[in-house]
């Protein structure tokens, strides 16, 4: 068995806790994106995926990811309950279950991501039924085609930490739940603005901060590719927010604090399935052009009446597809050796350009049907959607019997809290047999 190497353990464990954190961060950013009679019901759908996801990766999901390949389609299941990887150890010194931990992260925020399309009218029971089957029947599936030896890593598609199996699968998805459910009651004519544009904020720098571990971590090892990867991400990122800002100001005359946090996180999203194949000068330009693409994309959903509440397609779905076709055009030698894909901009062939676009089509075209069956069936049987008194009245109340936020002694008289939270009423006051003396002198001018 070969030696484990203490350093690439040590990174790999490491980023690990960072993609977790991500997951928390998306329910900040997701949470402040929402009205603020729903957001708990939005955050407890990311810390769902949490629990489920985690036990489904040990029960069968490592298997059927990066299990030996069945006809390129999905693992086997001799890998079942992480079956034989606690003392296994890979030829880079990485032990397995370090590799397994780290790939449960990603299968969790994927899971995650998901839920931002339908905010404001999701029961959280139902979704957490879909969060099960559509991870065992899309997101493992998907996982062993791009990085468990399927058909797509076959055929050459480059995805060095998600482009397609996270991003392009969950924003393929979440566009089939959008529709499947249906509009907010008065979307488009009213406005749903955000309740808490700084938890928005909060909640894109801690994923920020994690795409770091998501990006830099799948190399698996700290060495010159996870550096490539490292630096990458911060540029991209930082470009994707000027390139946002920039639309936002020719559009709309200000740029404003959701946009940077929404270009942040377009960017991200861009430069996941590149980072470890261009040089920092083709980042930045990756970034510049998802942040432009992106802030323009997110009002597909008005031009096409698909209510996706919180701009999961315009950001991850169409950030993974540009980030993923632009390796086509920016991929470099330099960083990928000899050997490596050359985009069309090095002098490289339109090949590789096609490669990526099949690995696109394909994740976003399974992911949007088998999503959109589950959801339809979910629908149909135990219900999806709240009922339209509860989306008025407000979800979190409903489905978990809690507000976040607290109005006694503000006025509110305890409204919105859980009731075995609100105040006891106080006991009318007796009635005197005689109303009181006046004092005298009371009422005359002094």
């Amino acid at each position: 068995m070969p030696e484990i190497d203490s350093g690439h353990t040590a990174w790999v464990l490491t980023a690990s806790a960072f993609v977790l954190l991500m997951t928390p961060g998306l329910a900040l950013f997701y949470g402040g994106m929402t009205r603020s009679k729903s957001v708990l019901n939005m955050m407890m759908m990311s810390f769902g995926a949490i629990g489920v996801v985690s036990l489904l990766w040990v029960f069968y999901g490592h298997s059927l990811a990066f299990g030996d390949d069945v006809g390129g389609v999905v693992g086997n299941l001799d890998l079942v309950g992480l079956r034989g990887l606690v003392d296994s150890v890979s030829d880079g010194g990485l032990p397995d279950l370090v590799f397994s931990v780290f790939q449960m992260m990603f299968a969790i925020i994927t899971v995650a991501l998901i839920s931002g399309a339908i905010a404001d009218r999701a029961r959280f029971g139902p979704w957490l039924v879909f969060a099960v089957l559509w991870a065992t029947l899309v997101y493992f599936p998907v996982a062993h085609w791009v990085w468990g030896g399927g058909w797509l890593s076959e055929l050459g598609v480059i995805d060095f930490a998600g482009g397609t199996a996270v991003h392009v699968n969950a924003g393929a998805a979440a566009l089939a739940l959008a529709l499947v459910l249906g509009k907010r009651a008065g979307w488009p004519k009213d406005r749903f603005k955000p309740h808490n544009l700084p938890m928005v904020l909060l909640g894109a720098a801690l994923l920020w901060f994690g795409w770091f571990g998501f990006n830099a971590g799948s190399e698996l090892a700290a060495d010159g590719i996870t550096a490539v990867a490292f630096i990458n991400t911060q540029v991209a990122t930082a470009a994707a927010v000027v390139g946002w800002l920039i639309v936002e100001r020719i559009r709309d005359g200000k740029p404003t604090t959701l946009g940077a946090a929404s270009g942040a996180v377009a960017g991200l999203v861009a430069i996941t399935p590149a980072c470890a194949v261009l040089e920092p000068m083709g980042a930045i330009a990756l970034g510049l052009i998802a942040g432009a693409i992106c802030a323009l994309a997110v009002g597909l959903k008005y031009l096409f009446t698909f209510d996706d509440s919180l701009d999961v397609v315009g950001v991850h779905l169409v950030g993974g597809a540009v980030g993923s076709l632009l390796i086509g055009f920016l991929a470099t030698q330099i960083v990928t050796g000899e050997d490596g894909a050359e985009g069309l901009f090095y002098g490289g062939a339109a090949g590789q350009l096609g490669i990526q676009a099949i690995g696109v089509g394909a994740v976003a075209a399974y992911s949007f049907v088998v999503a959109g069956i589950l959801g339809f069936l979910i629908e149909k049987t135990i219900g999806f959607r709240v009922v339209p008194e509860v989306e008025v009245e407000g979800i979190d109340t409903a489905e978990h019997a809690e507000s976040a936020y607290d109005y006694i002694g503000l006025g509110g008289g305890g409204a919105g809290a859980p009731r075995h939270m609100a105040p006891p009423r106080a006991a009318a006051p007796p009635v005197a047999d005689e109303a009181p003396a006046v004092p005298a002198g009371a009422g005359k001018e002094q």
